[in-house]
């Protein structure tokens, strides 16, 4: 089976143990809630055209410096994903049928935001079929660009099963950015994320990369769910072997106690910087690295520094 649905049990401090989920943030983590207008005419915009967004579903420490700064991640698929990842505060379930209008809502709003980088991500599907996901995602891309063509687009997709046939419908569809997280180390792969195969996300990467060199391909590391420092640097490893430009590190967060995986360590920033330098080292066209970071965080920054990199490469 390669989706985790409702009813299979969730990680919980008595089967994954760490820490108590309850430890005390460090002043590195705290934020302070900051609405203005920007914010209140995206919640309203969201709202009106039913759409979801990853910002308030998973619970964003950054949603309101994104909001007000009218950049927001689109969650497309429906709000309910069929995988129970141990960290992640998207609700799990049995989804509503594939929303073939949506891609034109997620458009709508974007042009209405007047948004030049867009960022789409969205649930995983398994009782869908790879390719027909694929071609949501596709059209999502389509409708951004045919509205809004100076407008570039970041897609974080799932692992689409592994479907070369479903990968390549989304790079064909042209994606500004082909994003997918590898989450965790390779040890903790099974446990944590249980839909998911530590060696069919790198696989994925490189098909993207493959099937277009010149496409930037990002990923993202969540550290402080039992990983060791060494397996982050590992993981930085297989990313860079898989060809990956862009690679985002940011600190877990338990977005509830008793549902969701407790938090194992908090990460100093100096540490967060190693692993920024260790990146750099490594090649990669950008690594951002700290506590409160997310994988669509300075996504239009980091969109420019994998794209300066690739022509110099291939060419613009």
């Amino acid at each position: 089976m390669s989706g985790v649905f409702l009813g299979d049990s969730i990680p919980t401090r008595s089967n994954l143990g760490a820490v108590p989920a309850r430890v005390a943030r460090p002043p590195w983590l705290k934020t302070k809630v900051r609405t203005g207008l920007n914010y209140g005419e995206l919640k309203h915009l969201v709202k009106g055209l039913a759409l979801h967004t990853v910002c308030e579903q998973a619970s964003c420490p950054n949603i309101y410096e994104c909001w007000e700064a009218k950049e927001a991640t689109f969650l497309i698929l429906g709000g309910r994903c069929t995988r129970r990842c141990g960290f992640c505060d998207i609700q799990t379930g049995k989804p509503g049928p594939l929303d073939f209008a949506e891609p034109e809502r997620v458009a709508s709003a974007v042009e209405h935001l007047g948004l030049s980088f867009a960022v789409v991500t969205g649930v995983e599907r398994d009782d869908a079929s790879p390719v027909e996901v694929a071609g949501i995602w596709a059209a999502t891309i389509r409708a951004i660009h045919r509205r809004i063509p100076a407008c570039r687009v970041e897609v974080l997709t799932g692992d689409l099963k592994g479907k070369p046939e479903a990968v390549q419908t989304v790079i064909e569809s042209g994606p500004d950015v082909f994003a997918h997280n590898l989450e965790t180390s390779r040890r903790l792969h099974r446990k944590i994320r249980p839909g998911f195969r530590y060696e069919r996300s790198l696989e994925v990467l490189r098909m993207a990369k493959e099937m277009d060199p010149a496409l930037p391909t990002k990923s993202n590391i969540i550290v402080g769910m039992g990983e060791t420092d060494e397996e982050v640097i590992e993981c930085l490893y297989d990313l860079h072997e898989a060809r990956v430009d862009l690679v985002t590190i940011g600190q877990y967060l338990a977005p509830s106690v008793n549902h969701h995986l407790p938090v194992d360590r908090w990460v100093t920033p100096e540490m967060f910087a190693e692993y920024a330098a260790a990146g750099e080292e490594m090649g990669f066209a950008w690594v951002e690295s700290g506590p409160l970071v997310r994988s669509s965080y300075h996504a239009g920054k980091q969109y420019q520094a994998a794209t300066s990199r690739l022509n110099a490469l291939y060419g613009s």
